[in-house]
């Protein structure tokens, strides 16, 4: 997916405190940590419900750490990563699925080549991710997924 899309899902340019235009710009802005919010957006654009949002932060970041980085309004460089491989998937699902809403439904509907498991859920680390985002590839190309 292209950066722009990334740091959108992730909610834009106040979320890491300057432009990020360029993949080197997004490792760094990565590295530096992003601020708090980006987590909240990124969870929000797959669930509105309360309950499967904060399961959802809690895979990324645990209950006790979530506690605390609410308190310092950022997230850690890791933290910050896995938010973003997670926003990766998403933009990915906008892309092949070309809206929001079936996007969100496809991420969170289970999947039989995820061993019935949610899209989203599968995303939370990085060969997860890669498997889902080798599904949306498949999807785009037409091929059976």
């Amino acid at each position: 997916m292209q950066v722009q899309e990334i740091v959108a899902v992730m909610g834009g340019r106040v979320m890491f405190g300057r432009a990020v235009t360029t993949a080197l710009d997004l490792q760094r802005g990565l590295g530096e940590a992003v601020r708090l919010g980006a987590l909240d957006r990124v969870v929000g654009r797959v669930y509105t419900d309360p309950m499967a949002r904060r399961g959802l932060m809690n895979r990324i970041v645990p209950q006790g750490t979530l506690k605390r980085r609410l308190r310092e309004g950022r997230l850690s460089p890791a933290e910050s990563e896995r938010t973003a491989r997670l926003a990766n998937v998403i933009a990915h699902a906008e892309y092949v699925w070309r809206n929001e809403d079936d996007a969100r439904q496809w991420l969170t509907t289970p999947h039989p080549e995820l061993g019935d498991r949610l899209p989203i859920e599968v995303a939370v680390d990085e060969f997860g991710a890669r498997h889902v985002e080798d599904i949306l590839e498949a999807i785009l190309q037409g091929l059976p997924a």
